[in-house]
């Protein structure tokens, strides 16, 4: 058989197989009543519809690396008076939030676990964490999740309970801390060592092993008030303690924040149809996009998702509109899904005619001429620098209808252009000053593109890197990319 003639029947097996993602997708949402999540009324509105609304007063910081948040975590931990609230996919006894050198005034291997046992003797500490997966081929498994729990817990006074309410093949992924009710994290940073060392800086030196780049919010306000409700909500479902409700703070900034949400029907008693606000909050954003959209993701399986990329890359717009995705050079697993995904949209840039406006790339770690892989876990959001969303969802389904994900959205653009400006000054390794005043389209046709493209060429030809930017290579065949979306049609319900 001819390549053209497998690569004709393989596009449509691909279509065929996408469309009955979609369909079942939407079928899903039509019966419990969240239609409006695939399909949000074209009102204008970039917030989802629904509790909790957009709260004003917020002071949101974006905490970018670990190297930045993880001390600001263990800052905020140690201020603890009352209580600490935490959620989280896994967390690790020995993580390490602090590190450094004899001078740095002590401020040194200080471990998750030993943190919260201290702070545990004379305040309440309380973690829910997820109950590992039931089916031994997939990690953490319960049995592990059960030994960590128990050291974590072994002579202390920590409260850690394991959640075991997930759906088939999913899990709770969230990552939530919130402190005496006054300040909250969220975001994507998981305090484990597993899959790679969450401690990476900005600049991101080649350390012979693999990188990370994350990002997380830390959140004072009222919106810290719905954080925790979120937290109480699930602690009353798996243990049947209620917690009492937590005031809201009194105002703390200019910025107005939403907390959003994945939580799946049939989950918790107190959200029996589910709640896809995150998927929601995206589809409004994304459809809205006039000229930059930058996603920083783990994963783009998403159908729906793409869907609407895609069709921005067909109808761009405005001439100048560009399209920048960040995702990691080999993801833990679904690559054939992203790239495939990556694949549609690069189809659908040249049916749009004009100049390339996609640019799809990866970052690497790089000291000299050493250059190591980064994982891109980052989840983070930002439409025409008026939109900005950070948390724990990746664009799948996994992540935006069926595990529990936390995100929060601001419509603050001040903020908004602030975090994008401070992640392309990283990824184009200039400083911030020089990325601000620099027009958005010219940045991504004059430095990103040609960079990336540059070093790809580097690492084709066994060169050593000269840049930490890096375009991601090829596609995957569109059948293949939907293995991801296939096993959702199984497990999603």
């Amino acid at each position: 058989m001819s390549p053209p003639l497998i690569g004709t029947i393989d596009a449509k097996v691909g279509d065929a197989v996408e469309l009955a993602v979609r369909t079942k997708h939407r079928r899903r949402l039509g019966r419990l009543g969240w239609s409006r999540a695939l399909d949000p009324p074209r009102d204008g509105r970039l917030w989802a519809a629904g509790e909790p609304p957009p709260r004003p007063g917020n002071r949101l910081d974006v905490l970018i690396d670990g190297a930045e948040a993880l001390p600001a975590i263990a800052d905020a931990l140690q201020a603890a008076r009352r209580s600490v609230h935490l959620t989280g996919w896994h967390v690790e006894p020995g993580f390490e939030l602090l590190r450094g050198s004899d001078d740095d005034g002590g401020r040194h291997g200080l471990s998750i676990g030993a943190l919260l046992g201290e702070l545990a003797e004379r305040v309440d500490v309380r973690m829910l964490v997820w109950a590992g997966a039931p089916v031994p081929a997939f990690h953490p498994t319960r049995k592990e999740v059960e030994e960590v729990v128990e050291r974590l817990t072994r002579q202390t006074r920590i409260r850690c309970q394991m959640d075991p309410r997930e759906h088939p093949f999913h899990c709770h992924h969230e990552k939530t801390i919130v402190i005496d009710g006054e300040v909250a994290f969220v975001g994507g940073i998981d305090l484990t060592d597993s899959a790679g060392d969450r401690f990476d800086s900005s600049d991101h030196p080649a350390r012979r092993r693999l990188g990370w780049h994350d990002v997380t919010t830390r959140l004072r306000g009222p919106i810290v008030a719905d954080v925790d409700a979120h937290f109480k909500l699930r602690w009353r479902e798996v243990t049947g303690e209620t917690l009492p409700p937590t005031p809201p703070p009194a105002p703390a900034g200019e910025s107005t924040v939403q907390l959003v949400r994945t939580v799946a029907e049939d989950m918790y008693d107190a959200v029996p149809k589910g709640d896809f606000r995150i998927l929601e909050s995206y589809m409004r954003a994304l459809r809205s996009a006039e000229r930059l959209i930058h996603l920083e993701n783990q994963f783009l399986w998403s159908p729906e998702i793409a869907d609407v990329l895609a069709d921005k890359l067909r109808n761009p717009p405005r001439e100048d509109f560009r399209l920048v995705i960040v995702l990691p050079s080999r993801a833990n697993n679904g690559q054939d899904d992203t790239r495939g995904q990556l694949g549609l949209l690069a189809e659908a840039d040249a049916e749009g005619g004009g100049p390339d406006r996609l640019l799809a790339a990866t970052i690497q770690a790089r000291s000299g001429g050493r250059g190591d892989r980064v994982y891109v876990h980052a989840k983070v959001g930002i439409v025409d620098d008026r939109w900005l969303t950070v948390g724990s969802a990746n664009l799948n389904a996994h992540s935006l209808m069926n595990d529990t994900e936390v995100n929060v959205v601001t419509d603050d653009r001040e903020l908004a252009r602030e975090t994008r400006i401070r992640l392309w000054a990283e990824h184009l390794e200039l400083d911030q000053q020089e990325v601000a005043a620099a027009d958005p389209t010219a940045l991504i046709d004059e430095r990103w593109r040609p960079t990336a493209f540059a070093q790809l060429d580097r690492r084709r030809h066994d060169l050593p890197p000269t840049h930490r930017l890096l375009a991601l290579p090829g596609v995957s065949r569109r059948s293949a990319r939907l293995l991801g979306p296939l096993q959702g049609m199984l497990d999603d319900g």
